[in-house]
C-alpha cells in the first residue's frame, strides 16, 4: 500500500488511491489523460481541496503531452477549462490550474512545457506534503495545552468529513495535528461523524485512524452537539475547501451546525488549511462562495458491504426527490482560529498573510 494519495508511476501515468471503495476495498486509479484527471475530480475518486488541486497540476501536464506544436495553446486551455469545471467549491483547483499556467507560459516550445508543467505538478505535491505536516506541528500544541489540563485523561477530539491524508498527498490538514500527538504519546480520542450523504468521516476519517491505531469512534452526525453539552468534546478541528480573505470557511455540509454547537457550549472550534486554500479574491463566504450540488441520489441511496460485496441500497421512497448540498459556510465569528502551514491565526489576521503568501 501507498503511503501517498498520488504518485507518479511513469512519465505517462499518474496513480491514485480510487477512494470510492474504501474501506471495504483497496484499490488505484490510472490517470493517463486530462479526461482521467477530470473524472477522477468529478467522480471523487479524489477528494478534498489539497488532493483536488494536486491532480488538477498533473491534469495540465497530460494536457502538454496531448498537445502538437500546432495546437497546444488551443488544447491548454480547453484542458484547463475542462478540469476547472469539475468541482467548483475547492479553490485549490483553480489555484493549481494557474499555477501550472503561469509556470509553462514562460516558454514557447511544447517540449519545454511539458518539462516544465511534470516539475511544477510534482513541486505542488511536494509543497502540499511539506504544508499538511507543518500544519501538524503548530496544531498540535493547541492538543498539548488541552492534554496537560487534563492530567492524563485522553483529549476528545471532533472532527467532520475526510480532511486527513486521503484529502491531501499525505499527513492531511485537521488529522496532522492528530496525527502529530499521536507521535508524541499524548493520549487522545477522536469523535468521527459518518458525514452523510458520502459518509466520508465513517468510510475514510474511521479508516485512517484504525489504520495507525488511534483510539476513535464513529457517531452519526447529529450527535455531537449531545457530546459537547455533556463535557466529552474538548476541541472540534475540521479542514476547509475555500476560506475567505475575511475568514469564512467552506467545508462539507454540517459544518455549520457543528461551529454553532462548539460556540454555544464553549468549545474551541479550529479549521485546518493550507494557505493555497484561502481565496484572496472574495470576502463573504456565504454570499460569495459557489456551493456545489451534487446527485440526488447519493442522499437517496448508500452504499456499503453485503454479503463481501460493496452494494448500494435504496433509502427514500422510489419517487421522493432529495436535494444534496455538498458544502456549507461557517461564518468567521464562529472560529476561534485557522491552523496554517504559517502557524496559527485568527480571522482577522488572514488578511495579514496574503502578501506574505503571494511573494512565494
Amino acid at each position: 500500500m501507498k503511503n501517498t494519495t498520488i504518485w507518479l508511476d511513469n512519465e505517462q501515468k499518474v496513480c491514485v488511491i480510487d477512494q470510492r471503495y474504501l474501506p471495504h476495498e483497496f484499490r488505484t486509479f490510472d490517470i493517463t489523460s486530462v479526461k482521467d484527471a477530470a473524472i477522477a475530480i468529478k467522480d471523487m475518486i479524489v477528494r478534498g481541496a489539497p488532493l483536488i488541486g494536486v491532480t488538477a497540476a498533473y491534469g495540465i501536464y497530460f494536457a502538454t503531452l496531448e498537445a502538437t506544436p500546432e495546437n497546444h495553446e488551443y488544447h491548454i486551455k480547453e484542458a484547463a477549462k475542462e478540469l476547472g469545471e469539475t468541482r467548483p467549491t475547492a479553490v485549490n483547483l483553480h489555484w493549481a490550474i494557474d499555477e501550472q499556467l503561469k509556470a509553462i507560459s514562460q516558454t514557447i516550445s511544447i517540449e519545454s512545457k511539458r518539462k516544465i508543467a511534470l516539475e511544477n505538478a510534482q513541486k505542488i505535491a511536494l509543497e502540499d506534503v511539506a504544508a499538511c505536516k507543518k500544519i501538524g506541528e503548530h496544531g498540535v500544541e493547541l492538543i498539548r495545552k488541552i492534554s496537560s489540563q487534563k492530567q492524563g485523561a485522553p483529549v476528545n477530539i471532533l472532527t467532520h468529513c475526510n480532511a486527513g491524508w486521503l484529502a491531501c498527498v499525505d499527513w492531511g490538514t485537521a488529522t496532522s495535528p492528530i496525527y502529530h500527538a499521536f507521535l508524541e504519546e499524548i493520549p487522545i480520542h477522536v469523535w468521527v461523524d459518518e458525514t452523510r450523504p458520502r459518509n466520508q468521516g465513517a468510510n475514510l476519517t474511521a479508516w485512517e485512524l484504525q489504520q495507525r491505531s488511534i483510539p476513535h469512534t464513529v457517531i452519526v452526525d447529529n450527535t455531537g452537539g449531545h457530546l459537547m453539552q455533556h463535557g466529552l468534546v474538548d476541541i472540534v478541528i475540521t479542514g476547509a475547501d475555500r476560506v475567505t480573505r475575511n475568514g469564512d470557511a467552506a467545508n462539507k455540509i454540517g459544518t455549520y451546525l457543528k461551529a454553532l454547537a462548539a460556540k454555544d457550549n464553549n468549545i474551541p472550534f479550529y479549521v485546518a488549511l493550507p494557505t493555497s486554500t484561502i481565496d484572496w479574491s472574495i470576502g463573504d463566504g456565504v454570499k460569495e462562495i459557489p456551493i456545489e450540488e451534487r446527485n440526488q441520489d447519493e442522499v437517496r441511496y448508500i452504499q456499503g458491504l453485503c454479503e463481501g460485496e460493496i452494494k448500494s441500497v435504496l433509502l427514500t421512497p422510489p419517487q421522493s426527490p432529495a436535494k444534496n448540498y455538498g458544502f456549507d459556510v461557517t461564518p468567521a465569528r464562529l472560529i476561534s482560529s485557522f491552523i496554517t502551514e504559517k502557524g496559527i491565526h485568527q480571522a482577522s489576521e488572514i488578511t495579514e498573510l496574503q502578501e506574505e503568501v503571494t511573494k512565494l
